[in-house]
């Protein structure tokens, strides 16, 4: 397997701590998945964006579904077109030979790819504990059979991977074990301010400060459900900056215009509500 071609520092796009940095990059010299653990809206999907932009590699994604079994990650046998091709014989395929009929999944076109790859493993939590367990077989092993053809897939190159878990469900402790483990934690109002002005670089002090304040004001109401996350305060930045009628003063005042942008749940933008009418 080929090592990296130079050590992880950060993208343009995102902002992250030494911490964070040297876990990315231990997890690749180590050549063990990372799993990043964290409430949404706390960078872990796009950590493995920026990986793959700062090392300069393709990236493959891999949303994981609740209801997804492990082959159809790893390759896809296409019976419909064969049967079809069978029948009416068009096409220019072999009927005869299956293998033409095989198409890699997410796994596969990053076990196949000829330049190494960032898989990346959207939200494993979703997975039951055999779809997690036995993906992991597979990663540690770097291959997988495909049965119908009686042939074994090993990788041509060790892909650096990201698996993420927004923590909705327990993982096994095999799986836990196999992994190199690191919690992204809700960003502080200062780092949150770096990650904003990534975004905004040209946004007013005064603006960045009223809109922060109102923001961490807002995620520290009791009984939200889904607090606004990352991705809602730069979407609500947008908005404020799309309102010609927008003063920072009103977010000091307890006034905090679109804040649907924000509360996407009923109940969450009631509480929101009330709590804001009631302090001002």
């Amino acid at each position: 397997m080929n090592a990296p071609s130079s050590r992880f520092a950060g993208a343009a796009s995102y902002v992250l701590d030494d911490e964070l940095a040297k876990i990315v990059n231990v997890s690749i010299a180590l050549e063990l998945p990372l799993l990043l653990k964290g409430e949404p809206g706390t960078g872990k999907t796009m950590l493995a964006h920026a990986i793959a932009e700062s090392l300069g590699l393709p990236l493959i994604v891999l949303n994981v579904k609740s209801s997804m079994k492990l082959v159809d990650a790893l390759y896809q046998y296409d019976t419909l077109t064969r049967l079809n091709d069978s029948r009416f014989g068009d096409s220019k395929r072999n009927v005869a030979n299956i293998e033409e009929y095989i198409r890699m999944g997410k796994i596969g076109q990053a076990f196949t790819s000829e330049q190494r790859v960032v898989l990346l493993i959207d939200e494993i939590d979703k997975a039951d504990t055999d779809f997690q367990d036995d993906m992991l077989d597979v990663l540690d092993q770097m291959q997988f059979d495909i049965i119908e053809i009686d042939k074994t897939i090993r990788a041509r190159q060790r892909p650096i991977i990201v698996i993420t878990s927004n923590a909705k469900k327990d993982l096994s402790d095999p799986f836990l074990g196999r992994c190199n483990f690191h919690h992204i934690a809700f960003p502080d109002p200062e780092l949150m301010r770096r990650i904003v002005l990534t975004h905004f670089p040209a946004l007013q002090e005064q603006v960045l400060e009223a809109a922060v304040g109102a923001f961490y004001r807002l995620r520290a109401i009791e009984g939200v459900e889904k607090k606004p996350a990352t991705r809602e305060l730069i979407n609500w930045l947008r908005a404020l900056q799309s309102d010609p009628d927008f003063k920072p003063a009103a977010l000091r005042q307890g006034l905090v215009p679109h804040l649907g942008v924000l509360f996407k749940k009923s109940g969450d933008y009631a509480a929101a509500s009330t709590r804001l009418s009631r302090s001002r």
